[in-house]
This record gives C-alpha cells, structure tokens and sequence, in this order.
C-alpha cells in the first residue's frame, strides 16, 4: 500500500438545531471491520504522539474535539494532513509511518483500528521502517 491510499473519509452527519450527530458502521463507512477503539486526550502543548508504523493495522484517526496535525510517510512521498472535523477521518493503511503535532488546547483524537493491540505489529525505529518498504 502507498500513501495513495490514505485519505480523508467523509462521515455521515445528521444535523438537528440540538446538535449533530455523526456515526461509524466499520466495513461500510470504513473500510475494515473495527477491533479496537482508543483515544488520545490531555496532550501537552507542544507533545507529539505517534512515530511509528503498522504491518498490517488499519486505523481511521478523527478529531473528536479540538484539531491536530498528522504527517503521513510510505517511505517515498509524505502527505500532510490537518484534521479538525468530527465528521471526517483520516483512513490510514498498513505500512504507513505516522507523525501526530500540533495539538491544540482540549484535543482529542479518536482511533478505530483494525485489530487488537498487538506489539508485534509496531514498527518504532525509522531505518527499519524504510528497510521493511525496500523488501517488499
């Protein structure tokens, strides 16, 4: 997979005078059935998160509240991209390095993933990153 395939999805969103209303059905709004859902809160000004890639985890990352950055990198081309939407998400495919900053003040990121947490999966140092695209 490349960075190609990472994109913004639109989610839908039922407007009401009382507020909106935005849902995820996985393997019909995303594209992958949801195992695990997480979230980042309470990040220090200035903190960034992420760094790391996944072999074969697919994530949809949303702004839940407040915005950030996430910088996305398949080992050939880096896309950057700022999101700040409830009812839009990031899809983000296996094999991508991700590079989360500039949180604002009460972020919070939402993440679905495509599996349960598995360590294995992890790719934290760059050079094997790069390494792992070269061979495939």
């Amino acid at each position: 997979m490349t960075i190609a395939d990472c994109r913004i999805l639109q989610l839908p969103k039922i407007s009401d005078v009382r507020g909106n209303l935005t849902f995820i059905e996985g393997g019909n709004h995303i594209p992958f059935d949801i195992a695990r859902v997480y979230f980042l809160y309470d990040i220090p000004g200035g903190a960034d998160r992420g760094s790391h890639a996944h072999r074969k985890l697919h994530q949809l990352m949303i702004s839940t509240s407040g915005s950030f950055d996430v910088i996305l990198d398949d080992g050939m081309e880096k896309k950057q991209f700022h999101l700040n939407r409830s009812f839009q998400g990031l899809y983000i495919s296996p094999m991508t390095w991700r590079y989360l900053d500039n949180f604002s003040s009460g972020a919070v990121c939402t993440v679905l993933a495509s599996e349960v947490y598995d360590e294995s999966d992890y790719i934290r140092d760059y050079n094997v990153f790069l390494s792992e695209v070269e061979s495939r």
